[in-house]
């Protein structure tokens, strides 16, 4: 069964950093796409920053210049760094990756770690 497993959410103050990290199993999940989404209470869910399997990535204008967005293939790992983090970052953050597992095409999302930046 394929799994997505967050960490690194966490109370900062503004203008700290924290690093997200999202790990995908099991190993015979054939990923494509990995990116992150972000929901803050009372608002939709909204895309933060995704990667592609040959590394393009793309930003919300919200984040470019502050946010950054890696990936470990032999980890099955994405990554979120997020720096001059301010309170508006506050959200749950969700890793959301897509690809192939038991030749089916899936898309599935993690369980969300709470961000939380205060002013």
């Amino acid at each position: 069964q394929v799994q997505l497993v967050e960490s690194g959410g966490g109370l900062v103050q503004a203008g700290g950093s924290l690093r997200l990290s999202c790990v995908a199993s099991p190993s015979t999940f054939s990923i494509n796409n990995m990116g992150w989404y972000r929901q803050a209470p009372g608002k939709q869910r909204e895309l933060v920053a995704r990667i592609s399997g040959s590394g393009r990535t793309n930003y919300a204008d919200f984040v470019k210049g502050r946010f950054t967005i890696s990936r470990d293939n032999a980890k099955k790992t994405v990554y979120l760094q997020m720096n001059s983090l301010k309170p508006e970052d506050t959200a749950v953050y969700y890793c959301n990756v897509d690809g192939s597992y038991r030749s089916t095409y899936i898309s599935p999302s993690g369980q969300g770690t709470q961000v939380t930046v205060s002013s």
